[in-house]
Order: C-alpha cells, then structure tokens, then sequence
C-alpha cells in the first residue's frame, strides 16, 4: 500500500546556498547531519550509481522532506535545469494559503518568475518560478471549490 511521497531528491551545485536558500523560501529544516561519500560500493548499489561521490542532506518542511545532492563524481552530463516540457522529474509544488504574499517574499530570498503575478485559473492561482540554481517550483494556492484541495489528497482513497 502506498501511504504518498516521502521525500523529492535534487541535485545541486551549491548545497550550502540551496540550503540556505530553501531554509529562507520555505522553512526547510536540516535533518539530522550532512552527509558524504566516495569509494562506497554499498552507498553506489543504493543510488544505482557505480563509482559515485556526493554529499547530500535531509530536509524537512511538515511532512514535506527534499534530499539534496552534490555529486562530484560522476560528473553530470548536463549542468542545465530541465524544463517543464523536458523528460523526467521537473518541478515540486508548494501549496501557499496567501499566494500574491508569497510571490513577493519568494523574489525577495531569490525565486525568479517570468510572470508579473500569479495566473488565477478559477479553481486554483499558480505560478511556476525557478531556485537560484535554474530548478522549477510551482507555488500554487487552491480554492475552495478546487477538486483536489492539499488537506484532503490523502484520506479520501476514492479521490484520484
């Protein structure tokens, strides 16, 4: 049974910055200790990467956890952030109670938007912005007439 997501991983350039950065845009708290490893075959089975060195950290907002990662070895085939049209994972999204309020403080910690504001889609207010380092967020703020409102997602099984 599934019980939902426990955590996102992103790999960054500057994990001192970006948690630093997540600290101040969304109250991410440290969990626990930094980590690191290089020449760990056990680790590189876990992450199914052979020869693999990083550093990462457990990060912990509610029930809203996000693993950072800094590989130094391998080195990434591409240093550029993906796009929403790009394959794999893209963006997280964060569900805000005062969206125009977040909009502004999150350009203040570093967040860069393209839009003016916020798109009001009737059910929901949305705007995909980008961290210091290129990656997507969604900040979104739900009404009540939204279909899948963020305190009802995971005790109603009959909802998609």
């Amino acid at each position: 049974m599934i019980r939902g997501i426990h955590h996102i991983g992103v790999h960054v350039h500057d994990m001192d910055r970006m948690i630093q950065f997540y600290r101040e845009a969304f109250g991410f708290e440290l969990v626990g200790e930094p980590f690191q490893w290089s020449d760990d075959e056990f680790i590189d089975r876990i992450v199914d990467v052979p020869q693999s060195a990083a550093k990462g950290c457990m990060l912990r907002a509610g029930t809203c956890y996000m693993e950072l990662f800094q590989y130094s070895a391998p080195t990434p085939k591409s240093t550029e952030p993906l796009n929403p049209y790009d394959k794999g994972y893209t963006h997280f999204c964060v569900d805000v109670t005062d969206i125009e309020t977040e909009y502004t403080r999150l350009k203040a910690v570093g967040m860069t938007f393209s839009e003016p504001a916020p798109i009001d889609v009737g059910h929901v207010k949305s705007i995909y912005g980008r961290d210091p380092e290129g990656n997507d967020i969604e900040i979104q703020e739900t009404t009540d007439e939204c279909d899948f409102p963020l305190d009802q997602l995971s005790t109603d099984p009959t909802r998609p």
